[in-house]
């Protein structure tokens, strides 16, 4: 039995740790991330990268990673076309264009899976603290 409950308790520490770096290192992590993509040429990338990065541009509704058109140089794929009347949309050599770089979805992707990460590691951490009080009353 106190193997169970060292085990417990060691899921528990590692748990309000994630949670604990998680909220602390959200901001940090994000400027981490649009530091690695500002170094990214679009116009030079494989076309597994640029096709990647255009699947993330249909999905995202966005443009370019980091500064918008401007990232893919002068040849701007369809993948940009601004389709969706609600975005932010520029024209650039005629041509109606997403405006928003994909950083911005990215880090509201990761800001709205960061925060469901954090609840469950949260409730998981609430149910190890009833357990430990279950198990405290049994001894």
């Amino acid at each position: 039995m106190p193997q169970f409950f060292t085990g417990l308790l060691l899921i528990f520490i590692l748990l309000l740790a994630t949670g604990i770096l998680g909220a602390l290192w959200k901001d940090k992590s994000q400027d981490l991330i649009k530091k690695e993509l500002e170094g990214v040429h679009l116009s030079n990338a494989t076309q597994k990268v640029q096709a990647e990065v255009q699947a993330l541009e249909k999905k995202g509704r966005c443009c370019g990673l980091t500064n918008g058109p401007s990232d893919w140089g002068t040849v701007v794929p369809p993948s940009c076309d601004c389709v969706d009347e609600s975005a932010a949309c520029e024209t650039v050599s005629e041509r109606k264009l997403y405006k928003t770089p994909c950083i911005e979805f990215l880090k509201s992707f990761m800001k709205q899976h960061l925060t469901v990460l954090l609840g469950v590691a949260f409730a998981i951490a609430v149910l190890l603290v009833r357990i430990f009080f279950l198990l405290g009353q049994t001894f």
